[in-house]
């Protein structure tokens, strides 16, 4: 479209410019977005539940609190993570220096999704900021009053030549996925991060794509099961299910197998009642397509608790499934929704061959007392990231990367890991002018002797 075209000759022109490339710069836009978020809080709760029912507790502890906690930190290291870094040089090179400069990739383009739609937005935007991007920001038109709350706050505190926000639905993905960025950082779907990936290649742009998949729950005998219960329910139906590094399915060792089941329905009635269709606090399915295909998941399985759907709210208790097979149907996609059906197995040997049978997830937990199993999963099974004796809040630090490997995604962020992936480090020698070592010059007659001594 000609207006994306012209948006994106405008950024390409203030990024030539060099303003956004001050670190100065990085560290006012920054400190005023923390500002706005600081001052809105409130109205960033509100749009997230009037789209996912989010109560205020669960928005600002998985979206708000984790965007803040990301930017104080990158704020405290930007200085140090923006200078140029000497390295050692080759014997060879004598008497040179070499450096490696951080610098930026252009004008860079972030697409999110609605699940988590103002961390999965903000958290990246912060990472392509520190680094010295111009910014094109995409979010799901499945979360509208979030994008719109988002879109205002783009508008408010940034020049549009240097971070625009394109609202829309497939037709602006799609035209915007047929223009030239530098950088293209997306979350979401593996079959939309196919195409993101395609459309990338045309014009050799790199890609991050924070994907999703089946991602496994091993629970073996020695586990301390009313402590793994409770954490999974919590994991499990965090966002109603639609969480992208959730447990999606048990493998239980088969002698603790029924106790599991009786303490996760103790902790679902726990955390949410006995009615949790009329708790206010519990999320609701983004929209009825969602709804509707989370529904015919339940088609060939064996309902153990929950089950409850309500149309009118969008509302799908927890539930939890039985005499589930690799082909029901209930296995054979991303769940996404309140759904946790459980396998099971007889040994550790049975349980990797069977996840590593499969595409590599996103996240694994495990949960275990046994330090020997312990070491033999994590050394035996890829995948993206997860915990030991917890589910999901490895995502929620900036000192580690979080992303997918294989089918779940590449590259990773958070941290200065965000700031490692919206930047291009350039490698620079420089050679002294002083002395000029002529043994690479032909010709070379007898110096492949003195060249073995000296490599």
């Amino acid at each position: 479209m000609t207006e994306y075209k012209s948006m994106l000759h405008a950024q390409r022109a203030y990024f030539g410019k060099g303003e956004c490339k001050d670190v100065n710069f990085r560290i006012v836009q920054l400190k005023k977005l923390y500002r706005w978020i600081c001052g809105h809080e409130q109205e960033i709760m509100e749009a997230l539940h009037q789209d996912l029912n989010k109560s205020p507790f669960e928005a600002y502890a998985t979206e708000i609190g984790i965007v803040k906690e990301e930017i104080k930190y990158t704020l405290k290291h930007l200085r140090k993570w923006a200078s140029p870094k000497p390295v050692r040089t080759p014997i060879t090179q004598f008497p040179s220096k070499s450096f490696i400069y951080p610098e930026p990739y252009g004008v860079v383009l972030i697409m999110s999704p609605w699940n988590y739609p103002f961390q999965l937005t903000i958290a990246p935007l912060v990472g392509a900021v520190c680094a010295g991007n111009c910014v094109v920001v995409k979010p799901s038109a499945y979360s509208p009053a979030t994008t719109r709350l988002m879109a205002g706050m783009i508008r408010e505190l940034f020049l549009e030549e240097y971070i625009s926000v394109v609202e829309g639905g497939r037709e602006a993905n799609q035209a915007l996925l047929d223009e030239k960025f530098d950088y293209i950082f997306f979350t979401g779907s593996v079959s939309v991060g196919k195409y993101v990936m395609e459309k990338a290649a045309a014009h050799l742009t790199p890609v991050s794509l924070e994907l999703g998949g089946k991602s496994p729950c091993i629970v073996d005998e020695t586990a301390d099961i009313k402590l793994a219960a409770k954490r999974i329910v919590w994991g499990k139906f965090l966002n109603s299910g639609q969480t992208c590094v959730a447990p999606d399915y048990i493998l239980v060792q088969k002698s603790v197998k029924d106790k599991l089941m009786k303490q996760i329905a103790k902790s679902i009635r726990k955390m949410y009642g006995k009615d949790v269709l009329a708790n206010g606090e519990y999320p609701k399915i983004i929209n009825e397509k969602h709804f509707d295909r989370i529904l015919g998941l339940f088609n060939d399985a064996h309902i153990v608790s929950g089950g409850e759907s309500d149309r009118a709210s969008l509302k799908i208790a927890p539930t939890v499934l039985d005499q589930v097979s690799w082909e029901s149907a209930v296995m054979q996609e991303e769940i996404f929704g309140p759904l946790l059906p459980v396998l099971t197995f007889y040994d550790m040997k049975e349980v990797i061959q069977m996840v590593n049978a499969r595409p590599r997830p996103l996240a694994l937990y495990y949960f275990t007392r046994d330090k020997k199993r312990e070491a033999k999963v994590l050394r035996h099974i890829s995948y993206g990231g997860g915990c030991v004796n917890d589910t999901v809040v490895h995502l929620a630090t900036s000192y580690m990367p979080f992303g997918g490997v294989g089918n779940s995604g590449m590259g990773g962020y958070h941290g200065k890991d965000s700031f490692d992936t919206f930047t291009h480090r350039k490698s620079i020698m420089k050679k002294s002018l002083l002395i000029d070592i002529p043994i690479r010059y032909a010709p070379f007659k007898n110096k492949l002797a003195l060249l073995k001594k000296v490599q």
